[in-house]
């Protein structure tokens, strides 16, 4: 960690700046009639990053980009993007943004050609010899009517067209659903590539963990509309892990060994082929000594990320 500024006239530390933010949610509200889709939900996106929006369906990845995009307004919370309030500026602030859809609703009729000078119009930035390249080493063909398309070309010329705009903040909202896992692992890389060619910050929103995996230097996890967890993926996997104890040496209420002494979490805790299974959520020091439980009869369970994702929301 960067240690803080001394301020040379006082001797004294002076207090961090705070990082730079590209898109904030601040305790964002959203409802539909009865229903609460977002229920506080917060989260920052730092500059230059791939940020990871992942929860399970229906837990408000969609109605938060729905908001980002403009398309419809929070019932209370503050939204930023680029330092400034989006409703201040909702015009200004899309034509920095690309953005990929779920669904790709193009024109069938249009060729990838007449969707350029379609779409360029919106754009003061747009870049024709990008998308000419890009159509190129995505090997999307010019002047084949859209319609004709798969889901996965679509996909790649939702991006072509997003990344065109020169935008300073691509928003990607599951683009890979429906896609088969090569045509998905391929949509990914080229993510990764040009984002990282362009320096430019990313906001990828998904329920599938091996794409957060593959891509994301930061995740923030909704449940239930609001954020259950926001920061690097190594952390936490080191803040959730698994033990099982056979069923005649488990004594009801007991934690791992020095684990009882802790203020742990427990996420979960049961009954699995004939063993007592928990799942604890504590800090990353307490984790590195697992070790001393062994003796006792407890075992340490391997946990996936997906195993740790699956944890943390069901918490929630």
């Amino acid at each position: 960690m960067n240690e803080p500024a001394r301020n040379d006239a006082t001797g004294l530390l002076a207090p961090e700046e705070p990082a730079p933010v590209v898109l904030s949610l601040s305790d964002v509200h959203k409802s539909f009639g009865s229903l609460h889709v977002l229920d506080g939900l917060s989260l920052a996106v730092h500059p230059g990053e791939v940020f990871g929006f992942l929860g399970r369906n229906g837990a408000g990845k969609s109605t938060a980009i729905r908001l980002l995009m403009g398309i419809t307004q929070c019932d209370s919370g503050q939204i930023n993007v680029f330092g400034e309030s989006l409703q201040s500026n909702v015009v200004g602030i899309r034509q920095r943004i690309g953005y990929v859809a779920q669904e790709q609703n193009m024109y069938p009729w249009m060729t990838p050609k007449v969707l350029s000078q379609f779409v360029r119009g919106f754009y003061p930035r747009w870049d024709e010899q990008r998308y000419r390249q890009l159509m190129n080493d995505f090997d999307l063909p010019p002047k084949r009517r859209i319609g004709t398309f798969s889901g996965g070309m679509k996909a790649k010329l939702a991006l072509t067209l997003a990344l065109s705009t020169r935008p300073e903040l691509l928003i990607l909202d599951e683009p890979t659903a429906g896609m088969d896992p090569v045509a998905r692992r391929e949509f990914l890389d080229l993510v990764r590539e040009q984002t990282m060619k362009d320096g430019a910050t990313t906001f990828f929103s998904t329920h599938l963990i091996d794409e957060i995996e593959a891509i994301a230097d930061r995740i923030g996890i909704v449940e239930s509309g609001r954020t259950v967890y926001g920061g690097e993926l190594d952390p936490l996997r080191n803040s959730v892990a698994t033990w099982s104890i056979a069923m005649s040496d488990y004594i009801p209420g007991s934690l791992p060994g020095e684990f009882a002494r802790q203020q742990l979490c427990v996420l979960k805790e049961g009954q699995r082929q004939g063993r007592w299974v928990m799942t604890l959520q504590f800090s990353q020091n307490v984790l590195a000594s697992y070790e001393i439980v062994l003796n006792e009869g407890w075992r340490h369970e391997n946990m996936s990320l997906e195993d740790v994702f699956i944890a943390v929301v069901a918490s929630a």
